[in-house]
């Protein structure tokens, strides 16, 4: 199975649909993809688009859980929240390594014709590399990139020098990007916008995230991204997901949990992200909310 550039016959204007994707993708784990994927899905609902959400992580199933968390919440305390049109890719059953990348590859594209019918399609990718989340990031109009504010983390986007702060290689990740922007190129697509956003960050200011952030500054017009700031690190978050709820919905009439200050500054980071990623129509019903 070739796990290089991966083609797709969906295509905007092709009269498949008119959704913009967002794809939030990182092959390390832990970066906070699957909150950060459904606290946009949630949040562009919010603001009165449809969206669709696909996840296409058969294995860990996060964001189809959170999903699910969320519909039996609701149904459980009579909620109206508003719920993504949401597909789960499955993986195949199939012996051999070139059948079940067809079969996938097809349960793929069937997933994202429908739903392109949405305004947005957030995808969830896996913290690994393979022939899916390549499938899904050629499909990107925006991708979305958590990265928590470590070094360790920087590692899968570039490899630095050991001892210094200066780029020595490009990373797996940056590596898989940059031969998906090779074919997006060939199969004469608009370009990507890549947001490389800094989740988990600490209030307190340190030596290791100055310098963190002097060096995506100087990575990012040079690999071609832009560096946007994301959500910190709340246990919040870990609790929210159990009731499949995100920080905009807490305060919503008859959501049973008492909002704090933990959750006001939860929201205001989401909406923040939100006007960040430049999504179209979004910022003119972001100024009608505020």
């Amino acid at each position: 199975m070739n796990q290089g550039a991966a083609t797709t016959e969906v295509k905007k204007g092709t009269g498949v649909g008119a959704g913009h994707v967002v794809v939030v993708g990182n092959e390390k784990g832990g970066s906070g993809k699957t909150t950060t994927a459904m606290h946009l899905a949630v949040a562009l609902m919010h603001l009165g688009f449809k969206v669709s959400t696909i996840d296409v992580d058969g294995r860990q199933r996060s964001l189809t859980r959170y999903v699910e968390n969320r519909a039996a919440f609701a149904d459980a305390n009579g909620l109206d929240l508003p719920r993504p049109d949401h597909r789960l890719v499955r993986r195949s059953p199939r012996d051999s390594a070139t059948d079940a990348a067809a079969e996938e590859r097809e349960a793929f594209l069937a997933s994202l014709a429908e739903a392109m019918k949405a305004d947005f399609v957030v995808i969830d990718c896996p913290g690994s590399d393979g022939w899916l989340p390549r499938l899904a990031h050629i499909q990107a109009d925006t991708l979305v990139t958590p990265l928590n504010d470590s070094f360790i983390d920087l590692d899968p986007l570039v490899e630095m020098k050991p001892g210094t702060l200066d780029p020595e290689k490009l990373g797996v990740y940056l590596e898989m990007i940059w031969e998906q922007r090779q074919e997006r190129r060939r199969q004469k697509r608009s370009g990507l916008d890549w947001v490389v956003v800094r989740n988990r960050l600490s209030a307190l200011a340190d030596r290791n995230k100055r310098a963190l952030a002097d060096v995506l500054a100087k990575l990012a017009p040079v690999i071609g991204f832009r560096v946007a700031p994301g959500i910190g690190e709340r246990v919040i978050f870990r609790q929210l997901f159990l009731d499949g709820l995100t920080a905009l919905d807490v305060g919503l009439p008859g959501v049973p949990v008492v909002a704090t200050a933990s959750h006001a500054a939860a929201r205001r980071e989401i909406l923040g992200l939100v006007r960040a990623l430049w999504l179209p129509r979004v910022d003119a019903k972001l100024d009608a909310m505020a």
